[in-house]
């Protein structure tokens, strides 16, 4: 323990470890939250928070919610293979699947459990089969700026339950360059080989970035490796873009049928922390026999299922997005004004989605802007200095006005001038 110890004293005297604030209640975009370090609690108008949709708040939600435990507890209690599953989560997966227009769905936990189980399962097919031996290889092709949970899942790929379980065949991992399809190409023309299972992952909406995969372009090159499968994370997009909140097919006006029309395996995860006002997410295909395989893969097998509440809750929102596309236009049309508000206000804004990341001056630190727009302003936004370049990571949702908006950018201004005193240059 006296590694981890030397390492933290470190981390902390480095100014990289994150400050960790206490929520004691919330009220739409109002919170309250305490510094649990001094004791202080602030009210402020957050812009940090993934419910996009503001359906954490709803009514229909939260009763959904209730009833759920009503009817069956407060949790399962033990994995779906050992006790069954609930109508609630079969109702779910029906939802999604018809949400996102693939016919099989399977639920997890969280993402970063569904990709792994994914991951494990295309690759080294989960358990044992007597008499069944895979001899292809697999060649994974990621986006480098992928999320934490993909990169996680396909860094063991190779080390995972290939060799515990099946001693399947080798598994080639290669990133390719940020959304850039050109790369992607001529990373398959190199790395590709004849009887490959070839699986390309990517962020649909990059949580860090803010913009969107180029599915269109991807899949012009993917045609070109009949069978392939793409595999679409959908956490920032579902319920975000698209002109019905449908996410990244629902965007570019392409749907998984076409995908499969051309030669090609489209695979969504959805999430359910964003838009869906709960946790969880749900692998997606049209192959009822890969939904299958999830269910014995070991990441399904030894997890317990969805809490009844968590399902319920996922469930009503998905419903609420589809009876009331206002949402999603009231959403996009937040995106739109608050990024060009800021651009306007000359603020490095990038990205196109309502994940609105603010690149920072150098000069800048992130944590203390956020810490000055808290204490002076009573608004929160997110600092990020450790994961990514230093920036703001400001998310509009829903439930915004345009005065809370104006507020914000208003409050950046001020916050800028005070902080940032850029170098001038001397004249002769």
């Amino acid at each position: 323990m006296e590694v981890v110890e030397e390492y933290m004293q470190g981390l902390y005297q480095s100014g990289l470890y994150p400050d960790k604030l206490i929520c004691h209640h919330k009220h739409g975009n109002l919170v309250e939250v305490e510094n649990p370090t001094n004791g202080q609690r602030y009210k402020l108008l957050t812009f940090c928070t993934n419910d996009v949709l503001g359906l954490t708040q709803s009514e229909e939600v939260k009763q959904a919610a209730i009833d759920a435990i009503v009817q069956y507890g407060t949790s399962n209690s033990s994995c779906s293979v050992l006790s069954g599953r609930i109508d609630l989560h079969r109702q779910l997966e029906q939802e999604i699947s018809a949400f996102k227009h693939l016919p099989h769905t399977h639920l997890f936990l969280n993402a970063w459990m569904a990709m792994q189980a994914l991951i494990d399962g295309f690759c080294h097919l989960a358990i044992n089969l007597p008499g069944f031996r895979n001899t292809r290889e697999t060649l994974i092709l990621t986006d480098v700026l992928n999320h934490g949970c993909i990169v996680s899942a396909v860094t063991n790929a190779s080390n995972r339950s290939g060799k515990m379980f099946s001693h399947s065949p080798a598994v080639r991992v290669k990133a390719y360059r940020h959304c850039d399809v050109s790369d992607l190409a001529r990373k398959l023309r190199r790395y590709a080989q004849p009887n490959d299972r070839i699986l390309v992952v990517s962020d649909a909406v990059f949580s860090m970035d803010g913009d969107i995969a180029p599915l269109p372009e991807m899949l012009d090159v993917l045609e070109n490796y009949p069978g392939s499968i793409i595999v679409m994370d959908e956490a920032h997009a579902s319920g975000a873009i698209g002109a019905k909140g449908g996410g990244i097919y629902d965007h570019f006006g392409i749907t998984p049928q076409q995908v499969l029309d051309r030669g090609m395996v489209p695979l969504i995860m959805t999430t359910f922390s964003k838009f869906a006002a709960s946790a969880g997410a749900a692998i997606s295909s049209h192959m009822p026999e890969m939904i299958d395989l999830l269910d014995v893969s070991p990441t399904s097998i030894g997890t317990i299922s969805l809490p009844p509440a968590t399902a319920a809750a996922a469930l009503e929102s998905i419903r609420q997005v589809q009876q009331n596309p206002e949402l999603v236009e009231t959403l996009q049309a937040n995106t739109r004004y608050l990024r060009s508000r800021l651009i306007e206000h000359d603020f490095a804004a990038i990205g196109e989605t309502n994940v609105i990341p603010v690149l920072m001056p150098p000069e800048l630190n992130p944590k203390q802007f956020t810490r000055h727009l808290m204490e002076h302003h009573g608004i929160w936004v997110s600092a990020i200095w450790f994961i990514a370049k230093p920036r703001l990571r400001i998310t509009a949702n829903a439930l915004h006005t345009k005065e809370e908006m104006d507020n914000l950018v208003e409050a950046m201004v001020e916050t800028r001038e005070l902080l940032y005193k850029p170098a001038t240059v001397a004249t002769a």
